[in-house]
């Protein structure tokens, strides 16, 4: 599997990153370490979670996606082999009928990141997390406490590299700045909302700030949340999965443009639309590897395949243009 090294970290991940929201949600215990041993052999050695996957599950609190993960590590004695990514920041804790958790549970501030990294170190029963990454801005708190707290953490060994999710491009340069007036560790990788479907907000100013700073970027909804694999045709498709109810904003006709313009390109390279999508990706050189999940094996080798397809450059036009 090809290696692609995550802006300046020194590490190196394979072309696609597991999203690991899917453990301890769609997947139990049992399933998750099922898919979780056909990644290590298919090479997909990369697995992206969260504090809080999956807090929006009834009867759930958050961690359970880094248990299943810290379970499975130590039940393969596998740890070495895994690139393990987390984040903090969302908020966690059980929830009341308005969907709040616990005032402190949530944000950037040293105290939560100080209490948030034992969690997770504990949950994926790991001495060190690969990366760490701010889930998203935190207006209140200053980026100073927040890249000090980090900055910690990695003098202690406990994380390799941080990355930021969700910042825009005006946060994320303030972030940037300020690790560079203070001397204190960057942020060196983002985790954006980018695809097919989803363009403008990452292409206008995240993209040539993320290329011009030499960050990795580690795109979130490759697929559209199934959208791209051409599985949402009509509004008659929509009760296909949980998500379906959200594809009526892609069912456009741009959105009918683009599945189009992946059946034809995947028919004259002999992939699937979503592999397409994915190669798609992988052909701008500002992304390093985008994040997507399975849930059954046959996916995985559908992932296995994208990260080896090589779009011409005419076909990636014709997917610049549809998208437009």
């Amino acid at each position: 599997m090809e290696q692609r090294q995550l802006g300046r970290t020194g590490i190196a991940v394979p072309p696609i990153v597991f999203g690991g929201n899917v453990f301890g949600w769609t997947l139990d215990r049992q399933a998750s370490f099922r898919i979780l041993d056909k990644l290590l052999d298919m090479g997909l050695t990369c697995i992206d979670t969260a504090d809080v996957y999956s807090a929006w599950v009834p009867g759930n609190q958050g961690g359970e996606s880094e248990t299943i993960i810290g379970e499975w590590m130590a039940a393969r004695g596998n740890r070495a082999q895994v690139t393990i990514l987390t984040k903090v920041g969302m908020q966690m804790g059980p929830r009341d009928a308005q969907g709040n958790g616990p005032k402190h549970a949530v944000g950037l501030s040293r105290r939560w990141i100080m209490q948030s990294v034992e969690d997770s170190l504990r949950r994926l029963r790991t001495d060190v997390i690969d990366l760490y990454q701010a889930h998203k801005d935190d207006p209140e708190t200053p980026l100073e406490e927040t890249l000090g707290a980090f900055a910690e953490l990695m003098k202690a060994g406990k994380v390799r590299a941080i990355g930021a999710s969700n910042y825009s491009a005006q946060r994320l340069k303030a972030a940037l700045d300020t690790s560079a007036r203070l001397g204190l560790p960057r942020y060196e990788t983002l985790q954006p909302h980018y695809n097919l479907m989803e363009r403008e907000g990452f292409e206008a100013e995240l993209g040539p700030l993320c290329a011009g700073e030499g960050l990795g970027v580690i795109n979130y909804y490759a697929l559209a949340s199934g959208f791209l694999t051409g599985k949402y045709r009509s509004e008659a498709d929509f009760g296909k999965s949980a998500r379906g109810a959200g594809m009526a904003k892609y069912l456009t006709s741009r959105g009918q443009a683009v599945l189009g313009t992946l059946d034809a390109i995947a028919g004259e390279v002999s992939a699937t639309p979503a592999q397409v999508a994915l190669a798609w990706l992988l052909a701008k050189p500002v992304v390093t590897a985008p994040i997507a999940s399975a849930t059954n094996e046959a996916q995985i080798e559908d992932l296995v395949k994208a990260a080896a397809l090589k779009l011409p450059a005419e076909a990636v036009a014709r997917l610049d243009k549809a998208s437009s």
